[in-house]
């Protein structure tokens, strides 16, 4: 999954295949969503067998306007776009995290929810977004 965005990557607010990309996931997964949030942002809810506090893991959907410089076979294949600061990796990983916990579903005592984060490097001019 991370070299798929790595290769596709989306600027704030038009993370729209990433988006989707991480709501099938999710869904294929069996937890709750909602996508679209926030413009392109995804929201899961894994509710484990036993009530519990709720926790939180959020990760960030945006690359950055930049040209990357790599001959990686998952290397951008949006010239001037690219994950130049591990976005990629933070998706992968929640969302691997909640593979796992899924998985693990009958055991969890609590709630899980994964926040997907569109524009956390900022939105674009005269939108609203981001961190």
């Amino acid at each position: 999954m991370r070299r798929d965005i790595h290769a596709q990557p989306e600027l704030g607010n038009r993370e729209f295949r990433t988006g989707k990309l991480v709501a099938d996931e999710l869904r294929r997964l069996g937890l709750e969503v909602r996508h679209p949030i926030a413009k392109t942002g995804v929201v899961g809810v894994l509710k484990g067998a036993r009530p519990g506090r709720t926790l939180a893991l959020r990760a960030d959907l945006d690359a950055l306007p930049i040209q990357e410089q790599s001959t990686a076979p998952y290397v951008s294949r949006h010239p001037g776009v690219m994950h130049a600061c591990g976005h990629d990796v933070h998706t992968a990983v929640v969302v691997g995290v909640a593979e796992i916990l899924a998985a693990l579903k009958d055991r969890l005592t609590g709630t899980v929810v994964f926040l997907f984060q569109p524009a956390e490097e900022g939105p674009p001019e005269g939108e609203e977004g981001g961190a």
